[in-house]
């Protein structure tokens, strides 16, 4: 029996020799394949996922403690299978070295980029089936030292470690271990500003390690590393370091893959955050960002509004240049999407997004403006402001402020909204809007009123006078009184205004009544109402409105000072009746 059981143990032993000898091989040609790839050219981003890859599985193999185990033909064959293999993968990825240095190409290098793809993919299969090994009790795993997170007031050293240790696990840890670190990660960078200074100047590639992360299998390593970008990205100042480490490509990656909604959220946010003001504009279109965007609109259904908001927001960025704008309208289709997101069932927030994002492609040039109109654009957003459709006083102020953006340049736009009854709209949020909707639908009748003579006497058919008296009357704003008294003033202008007008005597008595003497100088809003009157002083209807009016002595009290508009209507009125009636108080 003792003779057997030595020859048992000796047999383990050599067993246990071997795979040591086979580990270390391993271990070498990672080394080895790892320095060599350095000199690789093409595909820089390509070969750095490939490294890091092969990093990770040196880690692992190397934290690896091999000891006889009690199912040793089981433990032998499982990881014996995995060494081989790793081995192999390494032989194929140095075959792909020579090809990278730019010398030849061996098939092309749309070839060399799915064969670098290819090994990538099998590297993270090895690494899954090493955590499976690991996982089983079969082999045993060496346990590292966790570094605690310093408390508040840690001097800078102490942060620095801290953060550059969560980065060795980043680099070299397992699927938990990774997991682990990079929510650790996010934590410390929306706490402390200072560690996004680390991350990007003091850890050695800092940045190339989470774009890495963003190529990961596991959806919550990819998340943790999409939310530590765009905690970087809020910073103006490293906003640089993230696109020249070569982020945005795989963020857009992000978007047309199957990744699921919440990573294609972070990736959405992460651009909108590198490409405020236009910025990185250029970049994020030359890899596709644009398709990207408008197809996440196309799809809202399955997209959801909160991804649909990022991407008009990321859309309205990039508009602001000009071949961008022109691209997303000729080529990338973005007006019809949007036109149909805008009338379709989508989430309110993400309407409010496309109404902006088209008054923003409009605004460009006339051509796109026109293409925008001839999708039907403003008549989606005149029922927009239905009232009997449910929706926020935010989503009709902003329909309202597209409508200005687009309509109110053109004569045809203005005959598109009157066909599509938005003066009745405009008018019902003058009476029954609350303060921010009546100054944006007062702002949209103000606009009106300059536009044509046939407009006026639209606006005066419908209604608009009566209101913008009582608005002048009633409102507290200085502003919100002038342009009210304004457009009321343009509007008399046309004769048939004037004619109704004064078929109610409230309304030139209200004038009048306006008219008092409440200030030394006359403010702007009561100098278009005497210019109101001014016109109403043309017809014989009007100048007896004015003169029966037991307001009409305010005129008096403005003439005494000198007021041209006042001295001009009292002229108008004129004759030895009115000079009597205001005892001769002055000549004319």
């Amino acid at each position: 029996m003792g003779e057997f059981a030595a020859a048992g143990e000796a047999g383990s032993q050599e067993a246990e020799q071997d795979e040591q000898g086979r580990l270390a091989t391993a271990l070498d040609a990672i080394n080895s394949l790892i320095s060599a790839s350095f000199s690789a050219s093409l595909f820089p981003l390509k070969w750095q996922l490939v490294r890091d890859r092969f990093n990770r599985l040196h880690a692992g193999l190397a934290d690896i403690t091999v000891i006889a185990a009690s199912d040793g033909g089981e433990r032998h064959e499982a990881f014996e299978g995995l060494l081989r293999d790793v081995v192999d993968a390494v032989r194929e990825a140095r075959e792909l070295v020579p090809r990278s240095q730019g010398r030849h190409y061996g098939g092309g290098k749309l070839r060399l980029r799915s064969d670098l793809d290819v090994v990538a993919s099998t590297l993270d299969t090895h690494l899954a089936r090493l955590d499976e090994i690991c996982a089983s009790g079969s082999l045993t795993r060496a346990r590292a030292l966790v570094v605690p997170r310093p408390c508040a007031g840690a001097s800078r050293e102490d942060v620095r470690f801290y953060v550059r240790d969560l980065f060795a696990r980043l680099r070299v840890g397992g699927a938990e271990m990774r997991r682990e670190a990079a929510a650790a990660l996010n934590e410390v960078l929306r706490d402390d500003d200072k560690c996004v200074r680390l991350v990007v100047s003091d850890v050695a590639d800092g940045i190339g390690v989470l774009v890495g992360l963003l190529e990961s299998p596991d959806a919550c390593i990819q998340e943790e590393a999409l939310d530590a970008i765009s905690v970087i990205a809020g910073h103006d100042a490293c906003k640089g370091d993230l696109v020249v480490g070569g982020v945005i490509a795989p963020v857009i990656r992000v978007l047309n893959t199957g990744a699921g909604p919440a990573a294609k959220e972070r990736a959405a946010r992460v651009l909108s955050k590198l490409t405020e003001n236009a910025d990185n504009a250029w970049a994020v279109a030359a890899h596709g960002g644009v398709t990207a965007l408008v197809n996440i609109c196309s799809d809202h259904r399955a997209s959801g509004g909160e991804l649909v908001c990022a991407a008009c927001r990321v859309l309205k960025s990039l508009v602001g240049v000009e071949e961008i704008r022109k691209y997303m309208v000729a080529d990338a289709g973005a007006v019809p999407v949007l036109v149909s997101l805008l009338q379709g069932p989508a989430e309110e927030g993400a309407q409010i997004q496309a109404m902006e994002l088209l008054a923003a492609i409009a605004s460009g040039d006339s051509s796109s403006r026109e293409v925008v109109l001839q999708e039907g654009t403003a008549e989606s957003l005149v029922r927009a402001l239905d009232p009997g459709i449910p929706r926020s006083s935010k989503a009709r102020e902003v329909a309202l402020r597209a409508i200005d953006a687009l309509c109110f340049s053109s004569p045809d736009s203005i005959d598109r909204l009157i066909g599509a009854v938005f003066l009745n709209r405009v008018l019902f949020f003058l009476r029954n809007g609350d303060t921010t909707l009546q100054h944006c639908a007062l702002k949209a009748a103000h606009r009106l009123c300059h536009v044509s003579e046939e407009t006026k006497k639209a606006m005066g058919d419908a209604g608009f006078m009566p209101e913008l008296v009582g608005i002048v009357q009633a409102a507290k704003s200085l502003e919100t009184r002038e342009m009210a008294a304004e457009a009321l003033s343009a509007m008399m202008s046309v004769h048939r205004n004037r004619k109704r007008f004064v078929q109610d005597d409230r309304n030139v008595a209200q004038i009048l009544q306006l008219l008092g003497p409440d200030e030394e100088k006359p403010s702007p809003a009561k100098r278009f109402l005497l210019s109101t009157l001014v016109h109403l002083a043309d017809s014989n209807s009007g100048r007896r409105k004015i003169m029966s009016s037991e307001h009409v002595r305010n005129l008096e009290k403005l003439a005494e000072t000198n007021v041209t508009d006042a001295k001009k209507i009292v002229k108008k009125l004129g004759g030895s009746k009115l000079r009597n009636m205001f005892h001769g108080i002055w000549s004319l």
